[in-house]
Order: structure tokens, then C-alpha cells, then sequence
């Protein structure tokens, strides 16, 4: 028997969230709205079922993070794709909070440095946004580039950890 898929919905600072599981796993956090890659998974399907239950680690650890409060994620994920976009997502959840990486240096740390845009075309097809942080990936020239739910957005991700991470430091 299948594992129903359920969704909830999740208001945040850039825009409303659609979180979707199967049993226990995070599989898909979309931002509603989304214009690029990560949009084409933004909408509902017939056969989803409405749970908020399921959510609830998830929701909380996001409102935490939209505040400030916290700087990673410890939420059971499932991202579904190739081996290869696999690789490219879990290496991405290393990039440390506040920091951020060129597509190169994201190619290179998979073992794969020539494969720069397969890289930058997985990362741009993460089924996970914030939680698998494909937002601090930038251009080689430190240029905010492709990022799904548009480059306000990334830039807001981006100014919102650097800016904790300098109060901590002040702090």
C-alpha cells in the first residue's frame, strides 16, 4: 500500500510555504508563486490530502528560523530524484548557515568538477528550499543567480543569516 501524500500550508516572511510529506519525511518545500524550477512542484494535486498534523516539527523549526533563532534543521527529509541530484542535495545541507559557495566549488565538492551545470541545474531543481539551503549557492563572481523562488527571495534567505550571524557575533 502506498504512503498517502499530505500537505500543509505555512505562512513566512517570503510568501506561503507549501510542505508536503509522506509518512514521517519531508518530501517537497515549495514557496508559493514560484516563477522558476522550483514552481513546477508548487501546486496541489488532487489526490493530496490536507494534514497539518504531520507538520508540526517543521513549521515550528521554519518560524524559528524566519526569527532568527535557528540556524539548522533536524526534520526527517526524503527528496526524490537521481543519484546524482541526490549528491548534490546532501552536499548542499553542508554548506554551513550564513556562508555561501560558487556552483564550481559546489561541482568540486561532489568529486565532479567539470559538471558545473549539472550542478547548478540540480540545485535548481531541489524539492526542499530552505532546509536544503540551495539558496547560498551563488555565481562564481559573488553574483545572486537561479534560485526557483526568485532572486528577492534569495537575496532576503541570505541577508537573513548574515544578519544573525552578525548580531551573534556583536553579541
Amino acid at each position: 500500500m502506498m504512503t498517502p501524500v499530505v500537505y500543509t500550508l505555512h505562512p513566512s516572511p517570503i510568501g506561503e510555504l507549501l510542505l508536503i510529506a509522506e509518512g514521517d519525511a519531508l518530501t517537497g518545500l515549495y514557496m508559493l508563486g514560484d516563477e522558476g524550477p522550483n514552481g513546477r512542484g508548487a501546486r496541489l494535486e488532487p489526490d493530496w490530502k490536507r494534514d497539518d498534523g504531520p507538520f508540526r516539527a517543521v513549521r515550528d523549526q521554519l518560524d524559528e528560523y524566519f526569527a532568527g533563532e535557528r540556524t539548522g534543521f533536524d526534520v526527517p527529509l526524503a527528496p526524490r530524484g537521481t543519484a546524482f541530484q541526490l549528491r548534490v542535495w546532501e552536499e548542499l545541507r553542508r554548506i554551513p548557515y550564513g556562508e555561501t559557495i560558487s556552483y564550481g566549488e559546489l561541482a568540486r565538492r561532489i568529486g565532479r568538477p567539470t559538471a558545473v551545470r549539472a550542478v547548478g541545474a540540480s540545485n535548481g531543481r531541489n524539492p526542499i528550499s530552505i532546509l536544503v539551503p540551495c539558496h547560498r549557492v551563488i555565481g562564481a563572481d559573488g553574483s545572486l543567480t537561479g534560485y526557483g523562488g526568485g532572486l528577492d527571495r534569495k537575496r532576503f534567505l541570505l541577508e537573513l543569516e548574515a544578519g544573525v550571524l552578525a548580531r551573534a557575533s556583536a553579541g
